[in-house]
């Protein structure tokens, strides 16, 4: 989501081709709310009362403190709201893979409790979660259901998730520097984001800056009052795209005022309506967590399913299904800021199914025509894969156009590149 200025398994009885056919059909869907739902982070959502009066902050000054801040230690709630207009992602298992898993559903591994199974409830709906973080290396998130909790520990050199409702674990080793992340100039940990071991996200500063990183003149930054959030005071930056054809409206940071810690982040589309987005904390203590929040030990009876190598796999489905199409025909970005559009091609080249090949299941169809829309240009024909934050162009001779933009900007970008 955030500006960059630089910027398959076959069924069995189908042919392969046919199988890689239904492969890319589900893989650019997924993607496009996978691109969203990878944003997802820890960064937080609620609560303000009262405008508090705090000393004058200009933008840059206000940028710098979040830059400079080095929170590693905090625990408390989290309340995240999504709405991305996506229809309903229920009953698409199967076929679908183990990127598209409806609610309760299993991952890759087999087990309900693998991340991979968990990341797409989080891209729709309100969600509550608690957190906890002590450095690089120990951190916890709780998902939180009425009835059951699902926990995801990172403690050192293991990574543990537990679903309580059906009583099933995944275990794997934390990858080492360099394997999945690496130490940056400070010694801090710089590693991918997504839900899994030390990839989940953890810290909402990542995410705020992120989405600071376009560059001056493509985005308008200023100071927008300030607020309470959790009960801390809070300086508010409003973030805009100057550029017209983003789907992003606006970005607003709440920041506290003595830690320079992000507590808050509410993505409005440019379409308007209320926010695609919201995340913050409810609660926040800046104090150390006792060193057993991040213990953990599988109750008696638990299922118990080991990663396959051995080590934890952050479920980042964009990667994971976009990176399947990048593998055969690499990845370039077209335009630049809010409107980087990154192209990649399916596997081949050739052989996208139309929307009315009959290829998928019933249900899988509806999810997709729920989300195309046709597309034509000097680059040939296409379906647009739509959300109200991320949209993809899928051409008919394999391209895809991925990114925050509308419609016309990915066909523009498409026309650009034939």
């Amino acid at each position: 989501m955030a500006p960059n200025d630089s910027a398959q398994t076959t069924e069995e009885g189908r042919e392969p081709r046919a199988g890689r056919r239904m492969a890319t059909r589900y893989a650019v869907p997924v993607a496009v709310a996978g691109v969203a739902a990878a944003t997802i982070g820890l960064v937080p959502a609620l609560a303000a009362t009262g405008d508090p009066e705090l000393p004058k902050i200009s933008a840059q000054e206000l940028i710098e403190k979040i830059a400079a801040s080095d929170t590693e230690q905090f625990s408390g709630s989290v309340k995240i709201t999504t709405d991305l207009g996506l229809p309903s992602l229920g009953g698409l298992g199967g076929a679908a893979g183990s990127a598209l898993v409806p609610k309760g559903g299993a991952g890759a591994s087999g087990s309900t409790a693998d991340p991979n199974a968990k990341l797409m409830e989080l891209t729709t709906g309100t969600h509550t979660l608690r957190v906890a973080t002590d450095g690089p290396d120990k951190q916890k998130v709780s998902i939180q259901d009425d009835a059951a909790e699902y926990s995801l520990i990172h403690n050192g050199d293991e990574v543990w998730a537990y679903d309580s409702a059906s009583n099933e674990a995944y275990h794997a080793a934390s990858p080492k520097d360099g394997e999945h992340g690496q130490k940056g100039a400070k010694g801090e940990h710089q590693r991918e984001e997504g839900a899994g071991a030390e990839g989940a996200p953890a810290t909402p500063q990542d995410f705020a800056k992120e989405a600071l990183k376009a560059s001056a003149d493509t985005t308008s930054v200023t100071v927008d009052g300030t607020a309470r959030i959790a009960g801390r005071d809070a300086y508010q930056l409003l973030v805009k795209p100057k550029q017209s054809g983003s789907t992003v409206g606006s970005i607003k940071i709440a920041v506290d005022a003595e830690t320079g810690t992000p507590l808050k982040f509410t993505l409005t589309p440019s379409s308007g309506g209320k926010a695609v987005i919201d995340i913050g904390f409810t609660k926040v203590d800046f104090a150390k967590p006792a060193a057993s929040t991040f213990d953990f030990t599988p109750p008696k009876g638990t299922k118990v399913t080991q990663a396959e190598d051995g080590k934890a796999q952050a479920p980042e489905v964009p990667k994971a299904d976009a990176g399947a199409f990048a593998e055969s025909g690499g990845q370039k970005v077209i335009g630049k800021g809010w409107n980087a559009v990154y192209e990649l091609t399916t596997p081949e080249g050739t052989d996208v199914p139309s929307a009315t090949s009959g290829d998928l299941p019933a249900e899988a169809q509806s999810f997709l025509d729920a989300l195309g829309d046709k597309a034509t240009g000097s680059f040939g024909s296409g379906t647009v894969y739509k959300t109200r934050l991320v949209n993809a162009l899928l051409t008919d001779d394999g391209k895809v156009y991925v990114g925050a933009v509308t419609k016309d900007v990915l066909v523009k970008a498409a026309n650009q590149a034939k």
